[in-house]
């Protein structure tokens, strides 16, 4: 494996700069449901759209401190960097399911793997600022350091979208040092003790009329970072985006809108486009 030599995408910044400006770091994320032939809006397009409020955990990599909540896991050295936005859920819920049944065989495995086509939308109110980013979701577990194709392909591909920070550039640390079980772990323990809990908490979606199974409740507080039933249902997803869509309202005479491709060097594809690093952005009329 191999890290991209790129610069970070030209929109991390301001796009960072904008989610400072949330009081939660809140979004929408689409994913496409299977139908069955009965509800599919045709015979050539067998998935219904779905949309959730999802909260951001940062960007791969750089694991943000929880401002609530002291985080017991052991942490990586920071040696990477990344422009994949981050966000946590329950392998049980249907968004989990979907990044697997969606993914047309893109790969990996049975709890690592998925890489379905998703949209987030972020809404930032005090910039006037929306950002679409559109690419697939990699769903990341506990098997995630396995030898196996699926999870060695799934650290592959997101290998080729981290760099390496300056710091770990001048000599500080190695990549062996740095695992992607241990990342997952820490994003379990930034959550606080009543979210570790939910995942051990009966099947979302689930009809109450059910009872719930032995351990399983809500409302519980876990400490456990190991905790082997929550761990089996924790799941932490990387988006790699491929187009990133801002349109600014500040201006309403002129607001301005603009398109970032990701090309990884690649030449212009589109009309008045410029090529930045890995990525083209072209201003379009909003």
């Amino acid at each position: 494996m191999s890290t991209s030599p790129s610069s970070p995408a030209p929109w991390r910044s301001l796009f960072l700069s904008h989610l400072a400006h949330l009081n939660s770091p809140t979004f929408t994320l689409a994913t496409l449901h299977p139908a069955p032939a009965s509800e599919a809006p045709s015979a050539g397009l067998p998935a219904l759209p779905r949309a959730r409020t999802c909260v951001l955990r940062g960007l791969w990599g750089e694991l943000p401190c929880n401002p609530q909540a002291a985080n017991p896991a052991p942490r990586n050295p920071p040696l990477y960097e990344s422009d994949l936005p981050v966000f946590t859920t329950d392998a049980r819920t249907d968004k989990a399911g979907e990044l697997f049944d969606s993914a047309g065989g893109a790969g990996g495995g049975a709890m690592t793997g998925g890489g379905g086509p998703v949209e987030a939308v972020f809404w930032i109110e005090a910039d006037k600022a929306q950002w679409r980013v559109r690419g697939t979701a990699w769903v990341l577990a506990a098997d995630v350091d396995s030898e196996e194709e699926g999870p060695r392909k799934v650290r592959d591909l997101l290998m080729a979208r981290m760099r390496r920070r300056v710091q770990a550039e001048s000599g500080e640390g190695n990549r062996e040092q740095w695992s992607f079980a241990r990342e997952v772990t820490a994003h379990f323990g930034n959550l606080s003790p009543i979210m570790r809990g939910s995942f051990k908490g009966p099947p979302p979606g689930t009809p109450i009329a059910y009872s719930a199974g032995q351990g399983e409740a809500l409302g519980q507080r876990l400490d456990d970072l190991e905790d082997e039933a929550a761990r089996k249902n924790f799941r932490v997803v990387v988006i790699v985006p491929e187009e990133v869509d801002q349109v600014d309202l500040r201006d309403e005479m002129r607001p301005r809108r603009y398109l970032y491709a990701y090309r990884d060097g690649g030449d212009s594809k589109i009309a008045g486009g410029e090529v930045i690093g890995s990525w083209e952005k072209v201003e379009v009329w909003p």
